[in-house]
């Protein structure tokens, strides 16, 4: 089995004096996909290179303290890609892709972190700049091999993936605009579609357990009430050897739940 984890870790600080590093000794994921690092490579030096013995490999925002992606992985990979071509969003460290490939197969285990739009509209306009942006790519790479997108996608895509869906339609996150996104690249048969949403493969209807974001705000987490933000959106090859799913929510790291899914594939 190739057990891989997403989380976001809402600093990686922050996440490591909260007990990170033993949950994920003691879970022994292959790969761990982390995002909002929100540090720089000199931050990660001597300190953050490995956790809980694998290697890291990281994205990091040009900007301080903020967004930065990475992978955690036990496997040596053939090659490290950071960004995907853009240079607006590539300036955010928004994407590590580490690629598996041998002669006999060609896969990517990636990491990505896509905008929030909740603080106004400007970074709700960069969002929507992402999606456009990142859409091609997925389906270029979708072409050419076989790959599982880990991260916080920050799209909760049907009502079943919020709380409150009723109160949230006209909120980033939940917007028309961005589930038709979701709705198009999960899409079976529309050419810029045919990506799985791996957790939904396993659980198509739970509302209640499936969240893995909550707001600081109130009592949000006391009371549960969430997001489904974080995905594992795999091609269908890869989707249909997920087996289990668990989003652990015994201890607290971030904001964000880690979600993992054991896939019956071996690297």
């Amino acid at each position: 089995m190739f057990k891989l984890t997403s989380l976001n870790l809402n600093g990686i600080r922050s996440a490591t004096s909260k007990g990170v590093e033993p949950w994920i000794a003691a879970t022994a994921p292959d790969c761990i996909c982390v995002q909002e690092v929100k540090a720089q490579a000199a931050d990660i030096a001597g300190r953050f290179e490995r956790l809980a013995g694998l290697q890291g490999h990281f994205h990091f925002a040009q900007k301080k303290g903020y967004s930065g992606v990475g992978i955690y992985t036990r496997h040596e990979p053939s090659e490290v890609i950071a960004g995907f071509g853009s240079e607006e969003f590539d300036a955010e460290g928004r994407y590590l892709e580490l690629r598996f490939d041998t002669p006999a197969r060609k896969l990517s285990i990636i990491s990505a972190y896509f905008p929030s739009g909740s603080s106004g509209e400007d970074r709700q306009q960069a969002k929507f700049r992402f999606l456009d942006a990142f859409h091609p790519h997925l389906m270029q790479a979708k072409g050419q091999r076989e790959f599982i997108l880990c991260g916080d996608v920050n799209i909760a895509h049907q009502q079943i993936d919020l709380k409150n869906w009723r109160s949230n339609q006209k909120n980033s996150g939940f917007l028309p605009e961005e589930r038709a996104w979701m709705t198009k690249v999960l899409h079976t048969t529309d050419p810029g579609g045919g990506l799985v949403d791996v957790y939904r493969r396993l659980r198509p209807d739970t509302t209640d357990t499936a969240y893995t974001w909550w707001s600081n705000r109130g009592q949000a987490y006391a009371n549960n009430v969430g997001w489904r933000l974080d995905y594992h959106l795999a091609t269908p090859a890869l989707a249909a050897l997920a087996r289990a799913e668990h989003i652990y929510k015994g201890e607290k790291f971030s904001d964000h739940a880690p979600i993992t899914v054991d896939y019956d594939f071996t690297l």
